[in-house]
């Protein structure tokens, strides 16, 4: 399947790094915590060449997500097209005072990335191992995904929680009517309000309550087929 999302132009350089290496050796060297953090602060700041240098040196861990899900789509290239989308989110999104690591987090957000696209093509993820070398630290000691990704928060959970309310946001906003976006605002509360029983709405809308509750199950089963 061709990739449908393009990258900018500002990104494209990148993009042909990425394909004209042979190996994961061959990618520029992660950064220490030290440059890391700099870059972040000058991110912070607006700095368009930090931006760049993040994407640069974390490109290794792209290749390593990308690879382990290779064998489940016909063209590869386009899971390095996708990984490289998540790092890219995840340099754009990062922010230093939530008290993650910023490779954490941009593990995550690579990974989850090529699920969703995984997920949208029906297609079967293989199981990526997490013990498997990826990179070396300045000692010469073996990294593995696990290495970079095991920190003590909910970063996982905080961005596959965001992901899912912004389809419900979307499917409330743009694929329910009038009355149906109404009921379901007010029957949990969205937007500030206060949660409203179906016997309320009911009385509110001039309609009885059992057509309320068929409403909101509707709504509901609507909600579960995109998450």
């Amino acid at each position: 399947m061709s990739l449908l999302i393009m990258l900018s132009d500002a990104l494209k350089g990148l993009y042909s790094l990425f394909l004209s290496v042979s190996s994961i050796s061959g990618f520029p060297p992660r950064m220490s915590p030290a440059e890391e953090r700099k870059y972040i602060e000058l991110l912070a700041q607006g700095d368009v060449t930090a931006r760049k240098k993040l994407i640069e040196h974390n490109l290794r861990l792209v290749a390593h997500v990308s690879q382990k899900y290779s064998a489940s789509v016909p063209d590869p290239d386009d899971l390095i097209s996708i990984g490289t989308i998540g790092l890219i989110k995840a340099v754009d999104t990062f922010r230093a005072d939530k008290g993650s690591k910023f490779s954490s987090y941009a593990a995550t957000c690579i990974q989850n990335e090529i699920l969703m696209y995984l997920r949208s093509s029906k297609k079967s993820a293989l199981d990526i191992s997490v013990n498997e070398p990826i990179d070396v630290d300045r000692n010469g000691n073996v990294l593995t995904l696990m290495d970079i990704i095991a920190v003590d928060d909910t970063i996982s959970d905080d961005i596959d929680t965001a992901m899912k309310c912004q389809k419900i946001r979307k499917i409330i906003k743009e694929g329910l009517d009038d009355t149906e976006r109404r009921i379901i605002i007010q029957r949990y509360g969205l937007d500030g309000r206060k949660p409203l029983t179906q016997r309320e709405i009911a009385a509110e809308l001039h309609i009885s309550r059992s057509y309320v509750s068929r409403i909101e199950k509707s709504i509901l089963e609507k909600i579960r087929r995109v998450l």
